[in-house]
């Protein structure tokens, strides 16, 4: 049903493109149309780039969760919700995702795009019904098991974010007309869908608070973290009837699983892939330049957009010594939400612009923001509404640059057959600036009696990897797939196997 599937028609421009001439006889020519022609297949269309972006909405939610369940937690067991443990559940999904990223960017280049979709979504229910379920003979004993399932969740939610990203970079280029749109179609369906779930998850903690009177309890964390399981349907489209395991009582992300088990691989994937003998040396000779590029850019991002992200309920407490839960998460719900015009933004720029220039655009305004507040704390402590104001926007800047276009330029910049590969660790490498990011700022802002100065450090010091941001921009690069595969074959690769190998039909 989606990504980057074709009619029997298909084959015939196969056939024609430069990609298939490598074939020495008829019968490797009648293999690749087998292979490539599923004739009960629609052409891949902008719902099937858009789609992708159902399964990162989730996981941007199971993510983005527990910043505001620490809030609920360190009321209901301030003496064990030490500063330790809010930065180990905080990082156990994001250690999480560095394994799931590069394990699922291995394997759906080895075994397929939807492989690697299925499974992913087995890690992320499993891991999210073992912390919604977390018990203990200790109070300590239930934050483990917290941590071990929400870092199963995250190997599930990281295998999301490659698997997602190729197939949605992949959908976009299977037409001249999406091609032309392309950054736009994968911003929209990797980064503002993340952000998306950012955003629900604070909508559904402010609901599930109001309806335990704004007192904590563990029913309300419970109840968070299980709807990561449920957390919205789909919508019924009235034009026509929907697909198999879309019917609108179907939830997020069981429903995905049902839904995905339909998928077939995208057309690039079936004309490029490499399951076997893969050059890898040939490989990060040609794209190690790409790949630094790509993983710097994605550490620094990650390494600020998450801890202001999570340790947001914790900044805007500190304004106020008499704030409620409901107000702390409140504002910081506030603070998160402009991060989600900024991809909107974001994602109409990178196609009119380019995606250096929104990159570095994006950066250099953050810097501003990050500076001004980091310089003026003091005086913001007076003027609260004003502080919300520069966080925000320094939110929706961080959205606008680097947020869009790492997804887009990190599966640019790579050849098909090895997207997931060079895209995984490009992510993990971010994930891991997360979690480090997460551990040194919080230490940073527990370390300082006065909450002030604290809140000041951690904002100059974001402001600083800003700067260093800007400067890491990666390239664009394009018609990977025909450039690998030129590169391959000067250097006396055997590209004729190349592709997704049907079984020869006998004479």
């Amino acid at each position: 049903m989606m990504s980057g599937v074709e009619e029997a028609p298909k084959a015939v421009a196969v056939l024609n493109s430069s990609e298939t001439t490598n074939s020495s006889s008829s019968e490797d020519v009648a293999t690749l149309v087998v292979a490539t022609a599923p004739a009960t297949q629609r052409p891949a269309g902008k719902i099937d780039v858009l789609i992708q972006g159902v399964a990162l909405f989730s996981d941007g939610y199971n993510i983005q969760i527990i910043g505001y369940m620490n809030t609920v937690l360190a009321k209901l067991y301030p003496k064990q919700m030490t500063a330790e443990v809010k930065t180990r559940l905080s990082n156990s999904i994001l250690i999480g995702d560095v394994f799931g990223m590069l394990f699922f960017g291995l394997c759906i280049d080895r075994f397929g795009r939807r492989v690697g979709i299925i499974l992913t979504t087995l890690f992320l229910v499993f891991g999210i019904i073992l912390a919604t379920v977390s018990h203990g003979t200790t109070v300590e004993g239930m934050f483990w098991m917290m941590v071990i399932g929400r870092g199963v969740a995250g190997v599930g939610a990281g295998g999301e974010y490659t698997v997602c990203t190729s197939q949605a970079l992949e959908c976009a280029d299977s037409t001249p007309e999406m091609r032309k749109r392309r950054g736009m179609l994968v911003a929209v369906s990797t980064n503002a869908a993340i952000i998306s779930g950012f955003v629900a998850s604070s909508i559904v903690s402010l609901i599930v608070i109001a309806a335990y009177g704004g007192e904590p309890s563990d029913g309300i964390w419970r109840i968070c973290f299980g709807i990561g399981i449920v957390v919205s349907k789909y919508s019924k489209s009235s034009s026509s009837r929907p697909p198999p395991f879309t019917d609108p009582d179907t939830q997020l992300p069981l429903s995905i699983f049902l839904f995905r088990m339909r998928l077939s691989d995208s057309e690039q994937y079936q004309k490029h892939a490499i399951q076997r003998k893969v050059p890898y040396r040939l490989a990060i000779k040609f794209y190690w330049k790409a790949l630094l590029g790509c993983c710097s850019a994605w550490f620094l991002y990650d390494f600020v957009v998450y801890p202001f992200n999570l340790l947001a309920p914790t900044v805007v407490t500190g304004f106020s010594k008499n704030q409620s839960m409901t107000e702390s998460i409140g504002w910081s719900a506030l603070i998160n939400f402009f991060a989600l015009p900024g991809s909107f933004i974001g994602a109409l720029l990178m196609d009119r612009i380019g995606r250096r220039q929104t990159y570095a655009l994006g950066w250099s305004i953050v810097c501003v923001f990050g500076f001004v507040i980091g310089g003026a704390m003091v005086p913001l402590q007076h003027v609260f509404p004003l502080f919300v104001v520069f966080y925000a926007l320094f939110q929706t800047f961080l959205s606008v640059g680097p947020g869009d276009c790492n997804f887009l330029v990190s599966s640019e910049s790579f050849p098909t057959p090895l997207r997931g590969h060079f895209l995984g660790f490009a992510a993990a490498v971010g994930k891991a600036g997360a979690a480090i990011g997460t551990t040194a700022l919080s230490k940073a802002l527990a370390s300082f009696d006065d909450k002030v100065k604290g809140q000041q450090v951690i904002f100059l010091i974001g402001s600083a990897i800003s700067v260093v941001g800007t400067l890491c921009a990666p390239a664009h690069l394009e018609d990977e797939d025909v450039r690998f595969r030129n590169y391959l074959e000067e250097n006396g690769y055997d590209t004729s196997d190349m592709g997704l190998q049907a079984p020869k039909v006998a004479s």
